[in-house]
């Protein structure tokens, strides 16, 4: 849910999650149970909906996680602000890191003959919190 509100809210666009409905849930609970699984079989009244507008094999796929595009923020509208903040000068003279390997991984990530954006991201975090507690 945190999610769905974070990405939609990004967007100004509201959204509801269906099966959170209360007639929705009130419905289903009051059905017989094989509706609802067979031979550990779950959500079989759902899947059989989803057949007939989803191709099979993505109903059936296991779960996926839900990426954020670090990456690609990293390198378009958030590469001013990472550069604030992986500034060498700076990086060397706060003294928790070594700026000459910042460096590499920053010019490697933008350049992408590497994606370091979750290390990256750490010492961004790392920046931006050290940032608020200086001031």
């Amino acid at each position: 849910l945190t999610k769905v509100d974070r990405a939609s809210m990004a967007v100004s666009l509201e959204a509801r999650v269906p099966l959170l409905d209360h007639k929705v849930a009130e419905y289903v609970v009051a059905l017989p149970e094989r509706f609802k699984a067979v031979g550990g079989n779950r959500k079989i009244l759902l899947k059989e909906l989803l057949y007939t507008m989803v191709p099979q094999k993505l109903v059936d796929r296991p779960k996926q996680g839900f990426g954020v595009p670090i990456a690609e923020w990293l390198r378009g509208e958030l590469r001013e602000w990472g550069e604030s903040l992986l500034n060498s000068k700076r990086i060397r003279e706060e003294g928790y890191f070594r700026p000459e390997i910042i460096d590499i991984k920053w010019q490697d990530h933008l350049h992408e003959r590497s994606n370091w954006s979750y290390d990256l991201w750490d010492v961004l975090m790392f920046q931006a919190w050290f940032d608020q507690i200086r001031e």
